[in-house]
Protein backbone atom coordinates (compact mmCIF):
# COMPACT_ATOMS: atom_id res chain seq x y z
CA UNK A 1 0.00 0.00 0.00
CA UNK A 2 1.10 3.64 -0.69
CA UNK A 3 0.83 6.51 1.08
CA UNK A 4 0.79 10.27 -0.43
CA UNK A 5 3.60 11.35 1.84
CA UNK A 6 6.94 10.46 1.25
CA UNK A 7 8.73 11.00 4.80
CA UNK A 8 7.32 10.70 7.79
CA UNK A 9 7.93 14.03 9.05
CA UNK A 10 5.59 15.45 6.08
CA UNK A 11 2.85 13.47 7.45
CA UNK A 12 3.30 14.55 10.89
CA UNK A 13 3.18 18.20 9.56
CA UNK A 14 0.27 17.70 7.38
CA UNK A 15 -1.86 16.28 10.85
CA UNK A 16 -0.14 19.38 12.28
CA UNK A 17 -2.15 21.58 9.63
CA UNK A 18 -4.97 19.40 10.24
CA UNK A 19 -5.73 19.24 13.47
CA UNK A 20 -5.15 23.50 13.25
CA UNK A 21 -7.87 23.71 11.21
CA UNK A 22 -10.10 21.18 12.76
CA UNK A 23 -9.00 20.65 16.54
CA UNK A 24 -11.90 18.27 17.16
CA UNK A 25 -11.31 16.17 14.31
CA UNK A 26 -10.26 12.39 15.67
CA UNK A 27 -7.06 10.51 14.06
CA UNK A 28 -9.34 8.18 12.32
CA UNK A 29 -11.23 10.53 10.20
CA UNK A 30 -7.76 12.50 9.87
CA UNK A 31 -6.22 9.71 8.80
CA UNK A 32 -9.27 9.58 6.11
CA UNK A 33 -9.07 13.08 4.95
CA UNK A 34 -5.14 12.91 4.10
CA UNK A 35 -5.14 9.42 2.36
CA UNK A 36 -3.07 7.01 5.17
CA UNK A 37 -3.90 4.30 7.44
CA UNK A 38 -4.31 5.51 11.22
CA UNK A 39 -1.84 3.41 12.53
CA UNK A 40 0.24 5.30 9.91
CA UNK A 41 -0.64 8.56 11.48
CA UNK A 42 -0.40 7.68 15.13
CA UNK A 43 3.27 6.28 14.47
CA UNK A 44 4.11 9.94 13.48
CA UNK A 45 4.06 10.49 17.22
CA UNK A 46 6.43 7.89 18.13
CA UNK A 47 9.15 9.94 20.40
CA UNK A 48 6.96 11.92 22.23
CA UNK A 49 3.64 10.31 22.81
CA UNK A 50 3.67 7.10 21.08
CA UNK A 51 5.70 4.11 22.04
CA UNK A 52 5.30 0.74 19.60
CA UNK A 53 5.29 -2.55 21.02
CA UNK A 54 6.36 -6.20 20.30
CA UNK A 55 4.43 -8.44 17.68
CA UNK A 56 3.81 -11.08 21.03
CA UNK A 57 -0.22 -9.85 21.00
CA UNK A 58 -1.37 -13.19 22.24
CA UNK A 59 1.01 -13.02 25.24
CA UNK A 60 -0.09 -9.14 25.94
CA UNK A 61 -3.97 -9.73 26.16
CA UNK A 62 -3.44 -12.57 27.97
CA UNK A 63 -1.63 -10.02 30.53
CA UNK A 64 -5.18 -7.15 30.31
CA UNK A 65 -6.80 -8.99 33.25
CA UNK A 66 -4.00 -7.67 35.51
CA UNK A 67 -4.84 -4.26 34.58
CA UNK A 68 -7.66 -4.14 36.66
CA UNK A 69 -10.67 -1.98 35.38
CA UNK A 70 -10.61 -0.49 31.75
CA UNK A 71 -12.31 0.79 28.97
CA UNK A 72 -11.81 -1.23 25.56
CA UNK A 73 -13.58 -0.06 22.02
CA UNK A 74 -13.85 -2.22 18.72
CA UNK A 75 -15.21 -0.50 16.10
CA UNK A 76 -15.57 -0.87 12.00
CA UNK A 77 -16.77 2.15 10.19
CA UNK A 78 -20.63 1.95 10.78
CA UNK A 79 -20.55 0.96 14.46
CA UNK A 80 -18.47 1.73 17.61
CA UNK A 81 -18.63 -0.89 20.94
CA UNK A 82 -17.40 0.36 24.43
CA UNK A 83 -17.12 -1.34 27.67
CA UNK A 84 -16.03 -0.41 31.23
CA UNK A 85 -14.72 -3.26 32.58
CA UNK A 86 -12.39 -6.16 33.75
CA UNK A 87 -10.93 -8.68 30.63
CA UNK A 88 -12.43 -11.47 33.52
CA UNK A 89 -11.27 -14.50 31.65
CA UNK A 90 -9.28 -15.26 28.32
CA UNK A 91 -8.68 -18.63 26.69
CA UNK A 92 -6.35 -18.83 23.69
CA UNK A 93 -7.34 -21.44 21.13
CA UNK A 94 -5.77 -22.91 17.91
CA UNK A 95 -2.00 -22.21 16.87
CA UNK A 96 -0.30 -20.38 14.56
CA UNK A 97 -2.04 -17.41 12.34
CA UNK A 98 -5.46 -18.80 13.05
CA UNK A 99 -4.81 -17.99 16.92
CA UNK A 100 -8.42 -17.07 18.23
CA UNK A 101 -8.80 -15.51 21.77
CA UNK A 102 -12.30 -15.49 23.73
CA UNK A 103 -13.02 -12.79 26.10
CA UNK A 104 -15.79 -13.83 29.01
CA UNK A 105 -16.81 -10.81 31.37
CA UNK A 106 -17.79 -7.41 31.33
CA UNK A 107 -15.90 -7.50 28.54
CA UNK A 108 -16.63 -9.54 25.90
CA UNK A 109 -14.56 -10.32 22.84
CA UNK A 110 -13.89 -12.92 19.90
CA UNK A 111 -10.31 -12.18 18.71
CA UNK A 112 -8.45 -12.68 15.70
CA UNK A 113 -4.92 -12.78 16.13
CA UNK A 114 -4.42 -13.54 12.14
CA UNK A 115 -4.83 -9.91 11.69
CA UNK A 116 -2.88 -8.10 14.21
CA UNK A 117 0.57 -6.02 12.90
CA UNK A 118 0.98 -3.25 15.13
CA UNK A 119 0.12 -2.26 18.98
CA UNK A 120 1.17 1.11 20.15
CA UNK A 121 0.62 2.68 24.06
CA UNK A 122 -0.20 6.05 23.52
CA UNK A 123 -0.41 9.08 25.85
CA UNK A 124 -2.34 12.27 24.97
CA UNK A 125 -3.62 15.42 26.58
CA UNK A 126 -6.88 15.93 26.78
CA UNK A 127 -9.41 18.70 28.23
CA UNK A 128 -10.25 15.91 30.86
CA UNK A 129 -6.42 15.47 31.39
CA UNK A 130 -3.87 12.57 30.47
CA UNK A 131 -5.43 9.49 28.78
CA UNK A 132 -3.38 6.89 28.45
CA UNK A 133 -4.26 3.54 26.13
CA UNK A 134 -2.77 0.44 24.25
CA UNK A 135 -3.99 0.49 20.44
CA UNK A 136 -3.50 -2.47 17.88
CA UNK A 137 -4.35 -2.68 14.46
CA UNK A 138 -4.50 -4.63 11.73
CA UNK A 139 -1.68 -5.10 9.01
CA UNK A 140 -3.58 -2.55 6.33
CA UNK A 141 -3.08 -0.17 9.45
CA UNK A 142 -6.92 -0.35 10.54
CA UNK A 143 -7.66 -0.24 14.27
CA UNK A 144 -8.76 -3.65 15.40
CA UNK A 145 -8.98 -2.64 19.48
CA UNK A 146 -8.01 0.18 21.88
CA UNK A 147 -7.99 0.06 26.20
CA UNK A 148 -8.30 3.15 27.95
CA UNK A 149 -7.33 3.48 30.89
CA UNK A 150 -9.32 4.06 33.94
CA UNK A 151 -9.11 6.03 37.02
CA UNK A 152 -9.50 2.23 38.73
CA UNK A 153 -6.89 1.06 36.32
CA UNK A 154 -3.72 -0.73 37.67
CA UNK A 155 -1.12 1.93 36.68
CA UNK A 156 1.73 0.20 38.11
CA UNK A 157 1.25 -2.92 36.13
CA UNK A 158 0.64 -0.89 33.20
CA UNK A 159 4.34 0.26 33.60
CA UNK A 160 5.56 -3.49 34.25
CA UNK A 161 3.39 -3.91 30.94
CA UNK A 162 4.69 -1.56 28.80
CA UNK A 163 8.79 -2.31 30.16
CA UNK A 164 8.42 -6.00 28.75
CA UNK A 165 6.29 -5.31 25.61
CA UNK A 166 8.05 -2.45 24.07
CA UNK A 167 9.79 -2.83 20.88
CA UNK A 168 13.18 -2.97 20.39
CA UNK A 169 12.97 -0.73 17.41
CA UNK A 170 11.10 2.20 17.54
CA UNK A 171 11.06 3.40 13.98
CA UNK A 172 7.67 5.20 12.98
CA UNK A 173 7.79 3.47 9.57
CA UNK A 174 5.26 1.15 9.01
CA UNK A 175 5.04 -1.52 6.13
CA UNK A 176 1.21 -2.28 5.34
CA UNK A 177 -0.01 -4.95 3.22
CA UNK A 178 -3.74 -5.53 1.64
CA UNK A 179 -5.79 -8.60 2.97
CA UNK A 180 -6.24 -11.10 0.06
CA UNK A 181 -9.83 -10.66 -2.01
CA UNK A 182 -11.63 -13.49 -0.98
CA UNK A 183 -13.53 -15.15 -4.07
CA UNK A 184 -17.12 -16.05 -3.97
CA UNK A 185 -19.69 -17.88 -6.09
CA UNK A 186 -22.25 -16.42 -8.22
CA UNK A 187 -25.93 -17.19 -7.95
CA UNK A 188 -26.00 -19.24 -11.19
CA UNK A 189 -23.63 -21.33 -9.43
CA UNK A 190 -24.95 -21.91 -6.13
CA UNK A 191 -26.26 -25.73 -5.87
CA UNK A 192 -30.08 -23.39 -4.00
CA UNK A 193 -31.28 -27.02 -3.13
CA UNK A 194 -28.87 -28.09 -0.96
CA UNK A 195 -27.58 -24.41 0.60
CA UNK A 196 -31.48 -24.35 1.72
CA UNK A 197 -31.44 -28.17 3.13
CA UNK A 198 -28.14 -27.22 4.69
CA UNK A 199 -29.73 -23.80 6.60
CA UNK A 200 -32.90 -25.96 7.53
CA UNK A 201 -31.02 -28.28 9.23
CA UNK A 202 -28.66 -26.61 11.10
CA UNK A 203 -28.16 -27.68 14.83
CA UNK A 204 -26.44 -24.06 16.18
CA UNK A 205 -26.08 -20.52 15.15
CA UNK A 206 -21.80 -21.16 14.87
CA UNK A 207 -22.44 -24.36 11.80
CA UNK A 208 -23.32 -21.19 9.75
CA UNK A 209 -20.00 -20.30 9.56
CA UNK A 210 -19.39 -23.51 8.09
CA UNK A 211 -21.99 -23.36 5.58
CA UNK A 212 -20.57 -19.80 4.15
CA UNK A 213 -17.09 -21.95 3.49
CA UNK A 214 -18.74 -25.02 2.16
CA UNK A 215 -20.79 -22.84 -0.38
CA UNK A 216 -18.20 -20.21 -1.21
CA UNK A 217 -20.65 -17.76 -0.17
CA UNK A 218 -20.18 -14.02 1.36
CA UNK A 219 -22.75 -13.34 4.52
CA UNK A 220 -25.06 -10.85 2.34
CA UNK A 221 -25.36 -13.07 -0.48
CA UNK A 222 -26.63 -15.72 2.20
CA UNK A 223 -29.30 -13.91 3.73
CA UNK A 224 -30.13 -12.70 -0.52
CA UNK A 225 -30.60 -15.95 -1.59
CA UNK A 226 -32.34 -17.56 1.34
CA UNK A 227 -35.87 -18.19 1.43
CA UNK A 228 -37.91 -15.17 3.10
CA UNK A 229 -38.89 -18.10 5.36
CA UNK A 230 -35.36 -17.68 6.96
CA UNK A 231 -34.63 -14.00 6.17
CA UNK A 232 -35.80 -11.44 4.61
CA UNK A 233 -35.11 -6.87 3.99
CA UNK A 234 -36.41 -4.57 6.21
CA UNK A 235 -36.19 -1.23 6.35
CA UNK A 236 -32.42 -0.10 6.57
CA UNK A 237 -33.08 2.10 9.73
CA UNK A 238 -34.80 -0.78 11.54
CA UNK A 239 -32.29 -0.53 14.73
CA UNK A 240 -33.91 2.49 15.58
CA UNK A 241 -37.08 0.35 17.11
CA UNK A 242 -35.27 -2.93 18.20
CA UNK A 243 -33.63 -0.01 20.94
CA UNK A 244 -36.27 1.84 21.77
CA UNK A 245 -38.45 -1.33 22.41
CA UNK A 246 -35.25 -3.46 24.10
CA UNK A 247 -35.54 -0.06 26.29
CA UNK A 248 -38.83 0.41 27.23
CA UNK A 249 -39.48 -3.24 27.75
CA UNK A 250 -35.90 -3.93 29.65
CA UNK A 251 -35.76 -6.79 27.01
CA UNK A 252 -31.75 -7.83 27.29
CA UNK A 253 -29.92 -7.90 23.91
CA UNK A 254 -26.82 -8.90 22.51
CA UNK A 255 -25.14 -6.68 20.12
CA UNK A 256 -22.28 -7.82 17.93
CA UNK A 257 -19.73 -5.41 15.79
CA UNK A 258 -16.01 -5.33 15.06
CA UNK A 259 -13.57 -5.82 12.08
CA UNK A 260 -11.17 -8.17 10.52
CA UNK A 261 -8.77 -8.62 14.60
CA UNK A 262 -11.83 -8.47 16.99
CA UNK A 263 -15.53 -9.11 17.79
CA UNK A 264 -17.00 -7.16 20.50
CA UNK A 265 -19.95 -8.07 21.91
CA UNK A 266 -22.62 -6.73 24.21
CA UNK A 267 -24.98 -8.42 26.66
CA UNK A 268 -27.44 -7.31 28.84
CA UNK A 269 -30.34 -4.36 29.22
CA UNK A 270 -30.09 -0.83 27.03
CA UNK A 271 -31.42 2.13 28.73
CA UNK A 272 -30.57 5.85 27.28
CA UNK A 273 -30.82 5.58 23.78
CA UNK A 274 -30.32 9.28 21.61
CA UNK A 275 -29.97 9.87 17.91
CA UNK A 276 -26.86 12.78 17.54
CA UNK A 277 -26.53 13.85 13.49
CA UNK A 278 -25.97 10.49 11.74
CA UNK A 279 -25.44 8.45 15.01
CA UNK A 280 -27.76 6.38 16.97
CA UNK A 281 -26.12 6.01 20.47
CA UNK A 282 -26.65 3.63 23.65
CA UNK A 283 -25.31 6.27 26.26
CA UNK A 284 -25.20 3.71 29.74
CA UNK A 285 -22.62 3.75 32.42
CA UNK A 286 -20.77 1.07 31.73
CA UNK A 287 -21.46 0.53 27.69
CA UNK A 288 -21.64 3.04 25.03
CA UNK A 289 -22.71 1.99 21.35
CA UNK A 290 -22.16 4.50 18.09
CA UNK A 291 -24.29 3.41 15.22
CA UNK A 292 -23.42 5.29 12.01
CA UNK A 293 -26.70 5.36 10.18
CA UNK A 294 -25.64 6.88 7.08
CA UNK A 295 -23.24 4.08 6.91
CA UNK A 296 -25.71 1.53 7.04
CA UNK A 297 -26.99 0.37 3.16
CA UNK A 298 -29.37 -2.98 4.03
CA UNK A 299 -31.02 -5.10 6.95
CA UNK A 300 -32.77 -7.98 7.41
CA UNK A 301 -33.89 -10.43 9.61
CA UNK A 302 -32.39 -13.75 9.57
CA UNK A 303 -33.57 -17.03 11.60
CA UNK A 304 -31.30 -19.50 12.30
CA UNK A 305 -32.50 -23.16 13.41
CA UNK A 306 -30.70 -24.85 16.59
CA UNK A 307 -31.56 -27.68 18.92
CA UNK A 308 -33.29 -25.20 21.43
CA UNK A 309 -35.41 -23.87 18.16
CA UNK A 310 -35.26 -20.24 16.39
CA UNK A 311 -32.57 -17.64 16.59
CA UNK A 312 -33.24 -14.39 15.20
CA UNK A 313 -31.56 -11.39 14.95
CA UNK A 314 -31.11 -7.89 12.89
CA UNK A 315 -28.04 -7.40 10.54
CA UNK A 316 -26.92 -4.75 9.38
CA UNK A 317 -24.82 -4.10 6.00
CA UNK A 318 -22.90 -1.52 4.25
CA UNK A 319 -22.78 -0.35 0.77
CA UNK A 320 -19.85 -3.09 0.20
CA UNK A 321 -21.90 -5.93 1.50
CA UNK A 322 -19.40 -6.17 4.55
CA UNK A 323 -21.29 -6.37 8.18
CA UNK A 324 -21.45 -3.27 10.21
CA UNK A 325 -23.53 -5.16 13.39
CA UNK A 326 -25.50 -7.72 14.31
CA UNK A 327 -28.75 -7.47 17.28
CA UNK A 328 -29.82 -10.74 18.95
CA UNK A 329 -32.17 -11.18 22.00
CA UNK A 330 -29.78 -12.31 25.11
CA UNK A 331 -29.73 -16.14 25.53
CA UNK A 332 -27.77 -18.47 26.81
CA UNK A 333 -26.54 -21.83 25.02
CA UNK A 334 -29.47 -24.66 25.75
CA UNK A 335 -32.25 -21.85 26.70
CA UNK A 336 -34.50 -20.60 23.67
CA UNK A 337 -34.84 -17.35 22.75
CA UNK A 338 -37.35 -15.47 24.48
CA UNK A 339 -40.32 -14.85 21.90
CA UNK A 340 -41.05 -11.18 23.11
CA UNK A 341 -37.73 -10.92 20.99
CA UNK A 342 -38.91 -12.48 18.17
CA UNK A 343 -42.14 -10.29 18.21
CA UNK A 344 -39.79 -7.25 18.22
CA UNK A 345 -38.66 -8.29 14.83
CA UNK A 346 -41.48 -9.44 13.62
CA UNK A 347 -43.25 -5.87 13.69
CA UNK A 348 -40.21 -4.72 11.39
CA UNK A 349 -41.28 -4.19 8.09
Amino acid sequence: METAFITTSSLKNAWEELKAKEPQLRIRDAAQKLGVSEAELLATGMGDNVIRLKEDFVDQVQKFPKLGKVMSLTRNEGCVLEHKGTFQKIDIMQAGPQQIGTVIGPIEQRVFFGAWKFGFAVSNDTPRGPQNSLQYFDKEGNAVMKVFFQEETNLEFAELFLKDHQAEEQSPVLVLESFPAKEYISREELDEASFTSDWENMKDTHDFFGMLRKYKLNRLNAVEWIDDKWAYEVDRLSTRKILESASETQLPIMIFAGNMGNIQIHQGKVNSIRMMGDWLNVMDPEFNMHLNEREIARAFVVHKNTTEGLVSALELFDKDGEMVAQFFGLRKPGIPQKPEWKAILDRLN
